[in-house]
């Protein structure tokens, strides 16, 4: 009976993981991304074209025709332009590509501050006078004053050193050539069509503005008056273009949005060092989608230079096509546009839909607790409720989950996106919850709970190693727009993660502990604790710099406590060791790797060799500070949550435990797990960037299930007038 019920579990429980590896290794299927060859002394140019609120919905064939060449014959992505400001002005853009780091204007100094969205908040680009940009030390003070470390001037700065010279065309070219302190620049002209082939022929690297393209229309005429702009902006490349020295490489880039609602930008490179295919970044992991710190290092890296740690991006690759047809490059297009249109469409829906979903659960059991309190209805309908409750939340739970496998699904191109994502994300949660309360483990008290923390375990999982493409523009995951993080583990679904991962070994231990003894236990608990270290701390995978120093200490504690050990000041400080230690063996293995492939550990480890490290650990101790004291009020309420936990774990006698005691009696381990789950959220609240998300998002997915096997258990104790033994449970 037993084993028979397992195979049941495995079947049901991998359609669903099934399902999210096909779909995920679908949308990550690309082909594997070759290095773009370095120039040497003497090697061709490079120009770089500047065209801000450039996007890949704006090339067409016929009205484009320049672009569209060049996307043609060329590598594109989807270009993150994220800077220091809610939407990234092209003095913003410009200066990021300048530094290679998020920079911009001072808040109180930026042209058109406070103008509402939608309409042309930007203004104009610093002038350039007497050879040197106007306002640069406040523009460099700007950049000290932020967390960045971003410093205008190290693109020029860094070229120079290697003996050589930028060209600018343009104001805001100005911005990416002018040099740190100063802000000159030595050879800077005018967009002019007559001079145009001396000033590209100047410098082997040359910066050009050709405009930008803003969403405000005064004219009140729709879409035409941005297509008049986007077809002036693709007459200048085409001049450019014609103008450009022979063997030369011409990269376009949108450097920052159109001065409307924030999104993904486009970036062409063509060329003889880009074929027709898809540009591919180390430092985003994510075919067709890159960053403008990217940009940025592969300008180093064409003149022939070595990129300094100071620049955030990693220099371009490219994912080769196998022909430069018109049809390819359509589809490579539609996927720019996708990962554009799928970002763009998650925002709103975010803060409405979890708002709803939290106030959905609190309200069933408010209603349910009224019926208790008041003795409202008949003992009949009561017992409904209840059974309503207890199997609403198993689905509820369910929706964490449901979020990311939603994007198997392009709901993003329907009419309607917000509804047909929400709509789908329903769906998945109900089939997610189907298999939790209808499988065979159904009759254990914790049966459903467990099934809903697998299968979370293991969507997140397959998406993790499979690419994070289930988790870029969902409503819980990576949105690139945002650009914080583009792969692995973030701080929402690493909380997700460690919830289902601490939840699953508290059913298999126990499980294992009253069958096959606290050792099989032990050693099971082990094996799943091992493995979702493994899987959020290998650079290939979650790469989580901040998971593993908080997951190792919970799962240890657990272990100790399915063996019954009593944890003492000595074992402590021996388990604090033991996660240090394996800590800094992941990260030195990690640093080990080349540059470019390096996870947020293996760089740390060089900034704590190159001396800044100490600078980045009190930075984001103060980031962390700040967002826990200086945000809403429901922050403070997290460390209060995570002091009421642990009394309730700790003191199971006590006043604030009582509701929970049939469940902890019922349930082996089940404190002790809650007690570890509660541990490993306390570290990871400190030793994470805005750590403060983690614990409430875990809860989302704990505190659900608890409650439901709390009603679950109070069902199984009153079954037909008296109560049931573990072994009369487990035979159903």
């Amino acid at each position: 009976m037993m084993r028979r019920q397992t195979n049941h579990a495995l079947v049901a429980g991998c359609l669903v993981v099934l399902a999210a590896l096909l779909g995920s290794a679908l949308l990550s299927s690309r082909n594997t991304p070759e290095a773009v060859p370095s120039g040497a002394a003497g090697a061709d140019s490079l120009v770089v074209v500047g065209a801000g609120g450039l996007g890949p919905g704006d090339l067409d064939p016929s009205r484009t025709p320049a672009l569209w060449a060049l996307l043609r014959d060329g590598s594109s992505a989807a270009l993150n332009v994220t800077s220091v400001h809610a939407t990234t002005c092209p003095v913003d853009g410009w200066l990021t590509l300048s530094a290679g780091g998020r920079a911009g204007l001072p808040d109180a100094g930026r042209p058109g501050a406070g103008a509402p969205t939608g309409t042309d908040s930007c203004g104009p680009l610093p002038a350039v006078a007497g050879g040197s940009v106007q306002g640069w030390a406040a523009i460099e003070q700007a950049a000290a004053d932020r967390a960045y470390d971003a410093v205008p001037g190290t693109l020029a700065a860094t070229l120079d050193a290697q003996g050589q010279c930028i060209s600018a065309i343009g104001p805001g070219a100005a911005l990416a050539a002018a040099m740190p302190r100063t802000g000159s620049v030595a050879h800077h002209q005018a967009f002019d069509g007559a001079t145009l082939t001396t000033g590209l022929a100047t410098c082997r690297t040359t910066f050009v503005d050709v405009g930008s393209i803003g969403s405000a229309d005064p004219t009140g005429s729709a879409g035409s008056f941005r297509a008049a702009q986007v077809a002036a902006v693709d007459a200048r490349v085409a001049q450019v273009v014609a103008a450009a020295p022979s063997g030369a490489d011409l990269l376009v880039a949108g450097l920052s949005d159109d001065g409307g609602a924030a999104g993904l930008r486009l970036v062409v490179a063509a060329g003889p060092r880009f074929g027709p295919g898809a540009l591919y970044s180390p430092s985003t992991r994510q075919s067709g989608l890159v960053q403008l710190e990217d940009v940025t290092a592969t300008i180093v890296r064409h003149a022939g230079g070595t990129v300094p740690t100071t620049i955030g991006g990693s220099p371009l690759r490219r994912a080769p096509a196998a022909n430069s047809s018109v049809a390819l490059a359509g589809r490579r297009q539609a996927d720019l546009v996708d990962l554009d249109l799928s970002s763009r469409a998650v925002q709103p829906v975010v803060e409405p839909f979890f708002v709803g979903w939290g106030l959905l659960m609190v309200l069933a059991l408010a209603g349910l607790g009224l019926m208790g309190w008041r003795g409202l209805g008949t003992d009949q309908h009561r017992r409904s409720a209840r059974s309503g409750v207890r199997d609403g939340l198993v689905v509820a739970s369910a929706v964490p989950a449901a979020t990311f496998l939603a994007n198997l699904v392009p709901w993003w191109r329907s009419g309607r996106p917000p509804l047909a994502l929400v709509a789908l994300v329903v769906v998945w949660a109900g089939v997610m919850g189907a298999i939790a309360l209808r499988g065979p483990w159904r009759r254990a008290t914790l049966g459903p709970a467990a099934a809903i923390a697998v299968m979370t375990f293991l969507v997140l999982a397959a998406d993790i190693v499979t690419g994070s493409r289930l988790q870029l523009s969902s409503l819980l995951g990576l949105n690139p727009i945002v650009g914080g993080r583009f792969y692995g583990f973030g701080n929402v679904s690493f909380a997700l993660f460690t919830a289902a991962t601490f939840l699953a070994a508290i059913a298999v231990a126990g499980r294992l502990r009253s069958s096959a003894g606290p050792r099989a236990a032990a050693a099971a608990v082990s094996l799943i604790g091992l493995l979702a270290v493994l899987i959020d701390a290998a650079p290939i995978w979650g790469a989580d710099a901040g998971g593993p120093p908080a997951l190792i200490p919970g799962i240890a504690l657990l272990v100790l406590a399915v063996l019954g050990v009593r944890v003492t000041w000595r074992r402590a400080l021996v388990l604090i060791g033991a996660t240090v230690g394996a800590v800094l063996v992941i990260a030195l293995a990690d640093w080990l790797r080349p540059p470019a492939s390096r996870s947020h550990l293996g760089s740390f480890v060089q900034t704590v060799i190159d001396g800044n490290g100490r600078d980045i650990v009190t930075r984001k101790l103060v980031q962390n500070l700040d967002t826990l004291t200086q945000t809403t009020l429901f922050a403070y309420l997290v460390p209060l949550v995570l002091l009421l936990t642990a009394w309730v774990c700790l003191r199971p006698d006590s006043r604030l435990a009582r509701p929970l005691r049939p469940l902890f009696t019922d349930v082996d381990c089940l404190r002790q797990g809650l007690a570890a789950l509660t541990l490993t959220l306390v570290v990871g609240l400190f030793l994470n960037d805005t750590g403060v998300a983690i614990p409430p998002v875990a809860w989302a997915l704990a505190f659900p299930l608890v409650i439901s096997a709390t009603l679950r258990v109070g069902e199984l104790r009153s079954r037909d007038g008296r109560a049931l033994t573990r072994a009369e449970r487990r035979h159903g």
